[in-house]
């Protein structure tokens, strides 16, 4: 019960904080008439989203939270936010990786997501510059053994981001000499004017190479990240052939990113299948 309960609670806060940041604020009452919920469930969920960093409160609702293009969370504060749109991309996002494969995974909370999904494929080689991403592999091996079949993790090295990304001279020297299938990239944010972007330059450059050592660039980023723009873009729409989304990304944005991506996978929808543009 306990469980229904809490997914219950993270699907209206995913509302809510739509709501607010579609509207630029809401009151306590609308959302109330809204999800059909008490005054005390609202504030409970802005209380929880405000100690997120999600959303700010005010007398009598709550407003977005302000936040400078060079803003970057650490990698607890995000890993909090959009749980179910995570999974459900990391779980289609896996359908995308074949066995025996060179595959590389950014920095990020949707990757580290994405990683637990991998475990059991075989003979992958994982290149990241996650240290998040690179634990989560070698804590596997550590548990069951280095088990036949078991991935091999390619760290890049760098310098530490608040995300827990390596990024700097070394990790982008490694990852220049490096060639990859396909690259599973996390982002701060995405739109059609500035593309992929970060608050973070260093990290721009270093996803910058990540981009243009893989085959393949595949997107993984739940609808929050649609419209927000960081300091610093490091590639276009044009060079992602995939998206991999959650179902709250609006129709309207659905259509726009139609025009500039080869394929948009929405997780989460009904049968799962993901659609194709």
């Amino acid at each position: 019960m306990s469980d229904n309960q809490n997914l219950l609670a993270e699907q209206r806060r995913a509302l809510i904080l739509d709501e607010v940041r579609r509207r630029g604020g809401v009151r306590v009452n609308e959302l109330t008439r809204k999800l059909g919920v008490s005054d005390m469930t609202v504030r409970r969920d802005l209380d929880a989203l405000a100690r997120q960093g999600a959303v700010e409160k005010v007398h009598g609702g709550a407003v977005p939270v302000a936040e400078a293009s060079t803003h970057e969370p650490g990698f607890e504060a995000k890993s909090g936010l959009e749980l179910t749109a995570k999974e459900d991309i990391a779980r289609a996002a896996a359908e995308l990786v074949s066995p025996g494969t060179a595959i590389a995974l950014s920095g990020g909370t949707t990757t580290y997501a994405l990683a637990h999904r991998l475990l059991d494929v075989p003979d992958l080689t994982v290149v990241t510059n996650s240290v998040r991403v690179a634990d989560v592999f070698h804590a596997s091996q550590r548990s069951s053994g280095q088990r036949q079949g078991a991935a091999t993790v390619v760290l890049t090295g760098g310098v530490r981001t608040p995300s827990d990304s390596l990024v700097g001279p070394v990790a982008d020297q490694a990852i220049a000499a490096l060639h990859f299938d396909v690259l599973f990239l996390g982002v701060h944010g995405i739109s059609v004017e500035a593309g992929l972007s970060t608050p973070n330059l260093a990290e721009a450059e270093t996803n910058r190479r990540l981009v243009q050592s893989a085959r393949r660039v595949v997107v993984v980023a739940d609808h929050t990240k649609w419209g927000t723009v960081g300091l610093s873009s490091f590639a276009s729409l044009e060079q992602v052939d995939t998206l991999v989304t959650d179902a709250g990304l609006p129709a309207g944005a659905r259509a726009e990113i139609s025009e500039h991506l080869r394929e948009l996978v929405v997780a989460g929808e009904a049968g799962d299948d993901g659609t194709d543009i």
